[in-house]
């Protein structure tokens, strides 16, 4: 079993109850599942005005192989009404697969740990509640550490 980090967000209609779903739908499908508070957030490197973010971090644990995994969130996703009009258009439900265990892929159409994810203040703070320990594989930085880091930079 490995430990699977999940970033949850949602920016359109009831996002509360959108997350909600997803962490219902999420505990289905992985062991031991602990989901953040909801943190209110500015939409970021979106196009164009968008309603603000609610977001949260979801751990668990899993022995399903990357692409299952992937494409079970890309599911839940769709199950909650989710379109892709665009890159970035808003979005009832967005699952994004954080880390996986010590994975690393980079592969079309499947990267781990996700490509941004040290750089997302959204991510990192719900995340850095339920598991400040986990370890990014690729840096060897704790979450809290990852999260310390872009404090840091952003305040300087």
């Amino acid at each position: 079993m490995a430990r699977v980090a999940i970033a949850l967000g949602s920016n359109l209609g009831d996002r509360r109850a959108h997350l909600d779903f997803a962490a219902s739908r999420l505990a289905s499908v992985f062991s031991n599942l602990i989901v953040s508070r909801y943190h209110e957030t500015d939409p970021v490197g979106v196009p164009g005005e968008q309603p603000l973010f609610l977001n949260a971090a979801a751990l668990a644990e899993t022995a399903a192989a990357p692409r299952a995994v992937l494409d079970r969130l890309m599911a839940i996703e769709r199950e909650c009404g989710r379109e892709r009009p665009f890159p970035n258009a808003a979005r009832t439900l967005d699952l994004d697969l954080i880390l996986l265990g010590d994975v690393v892929i980079d592969e079309p159409g499947l990267t781990i740990p996700h490509p941004r994810f040290r750089d997302r203040r959204f991510v990192l703070e719900p995340l850095a509640e339920i598991a400040p320990e986990l370890v990014d594989p690729v840096t060897g930085s704790t979450v809290a550490e990852l999260l310390a880091a872009l404090e840091t930079f952003r305040s300087a």
